[in-house]
């Protein structure tokens, strides 16, 4: 494991930013990486301790396969896709060094199906953080392909849904600030 101990905690909340998934390059995690990053993910608020999330591991050698899961399942649901559109499910498949596939694995429980929600959320949040620890950066991608059922079949069963693809790997270039929400607008305090 290669935690970026360079810096505190606050430090890496405060510094952590979304790279995107076409600029990474590698080098990029490993399985064994991973596999702690997800484990790091895992720890997350999760009310019932349900686990309502998983996460798939997409590695490089099934790139191939991804690419053309996707284009399959891109041109059976729009079957007028042009040459541009499936040149980018292509290139969805082939971004960044590494990639992990999370779902929304909802539990039958007295558990609220919000709160399960919520906590796939939070899981894929602390995969972000976990990814910034280790020295990576990594972007969360939703798009057509989390919200096609058969996309989500490749990965999943019928009752989940696909939160995310969180792509990983070395930014090419600096990360640039995105303009952050000033406090005043976001937080306030009850007085009764």
């Amino acid at each position: 494991m290669k935690f970026n101990d360079r810096t505190s905690p606050l430090t890496l909340l405060a510094t952590r930013r979304s790279g995107r998934p076409r600029e990474m390059t590698a080098p990029g995690p490993d399985e064994a990486e991973l596999r702690a990053m997800i484990a790091l993910a895992a720890r997350t608020p999760d009310h019932g301790k349900l686990a309502p999330w998983r996460f798939v591991i997409v590695p490089p050698d099934a790139r191939d396969a991804l690419s053309a899961m996707l284009t399959d399942a891109y041109r059976a649901e729009k079957p007028e896709a042009g040459r541009l559109e499936i040149e980018a499910m292509d290139n969805f498949a082939r971004m960044a060094p590494a990639l992990v596939v999370v779902l929304h694995s909802p539990k039958p429980s007295h558990i609220p199906a919000w709160e399960q929600e919520l906590s796939t959320g939070a899981a894929t949040m602390n995969l972000l953080h976990a990814v910034h620890a280790h020295g990576y950066v990594g972007g969360w991608l939703t798009g057509w392909a989390s919200t096609s059922d058969r996309v989500r079949d490749a990965f999943g069963a019928a009752h989940e849904r696909i939160a995310g693809f969180v792509f990983i790997g070395t930014a090419a270039k600096p990360l640039e600030e995105r303009p952050r929400p000033l406090i005043d607008d976001i937080a306030s305090i009850w007085h009764g």
